[in-house]
C-alpha cells in the first residue's frame, strides 16, 4: 500500500505542479485538464484549462492534486504536507523553496528532536508543509 497525497486547487494547480516539480526535484508524471475529456463528457462552466488530474513522482514517492470545479473548492485545513529528507542542506533548500511567496508558521533550524532541522509553511498556493532531517548537518 502506498498513502499518497491529493492536493485541491482553485485553478492553480497546473502552475503549483510545476512549482513543486522545480522544488522538490521531481518530475511531472501526469496532468490532465478538463478539456482533454473525451468528446461529449460533460465539463464544468469555466473549467476547461483547468487541471482534472496531475501526479507528480518525486523518488518512489508520489504528489497529486486536481482543480476544483469553479465556485468548489474549500480552502484545505487540517493537515501538512509532511517531508523526511535525508541531508540537512537539502532539506533548507526544499523549505526555502517551498516558502517563497509563501508563509513560514516555524522558521527551519534545529530542535531537540531534529538536528538537520525542521520547519512549517504554508506555500503560495495555500499547501501547508512540514519539513524534516533528522539527520545533523
Amino acid at each position: 500500500m502506498q498513502v499518497i497525497p491529493y492536493l485541491f486547487f482553485d485553478g492553480q494547480c497546473v502552475e503549483a505542479f510545476h512549482f513543486y516539480e522545480q522544488a522538490l526535484g521531481g518530475k511531472l508524471e501526469a496532468l490532465m485538464t478538463y478539456g482533454d475529456l473525451p468528446d461529449g463528457t460533460p465539463v464544468p462552466p469555466g473549467a476547461k484549462d483547468r487541471a482534472l488530474h496531475a501526479r507528480l513522482s518525486v523518488g518512489s514517492q508520489a504528489l497529486m492534486g486536481s482543480d476544483c470545479p469553479p465556485g468548489e473548492y474549500q480552502p484545505p485545513q487540517g493537515f501538512s504536507v509532511a517531508l523526511q529528507i535525508d541531508q540537512a542542506a537539502e532539506a533548507r533548500r526544499i523549505f526555502d523553496a517551498l516558502a517563497a511567496d509563501g508563509t513560514v508558521t516555524a522558521p527551519f533550524g534545529q530542535t531537540f528532536f531534529s538536528a538537520g532541522g525542521f520547519g512549517m509553511l504554508v506555500d503560495r498556493y495555500g499547501t501547508s508543509w512540514m519539513i524534516n532531517c533528522e539527520q545533523a548537518a
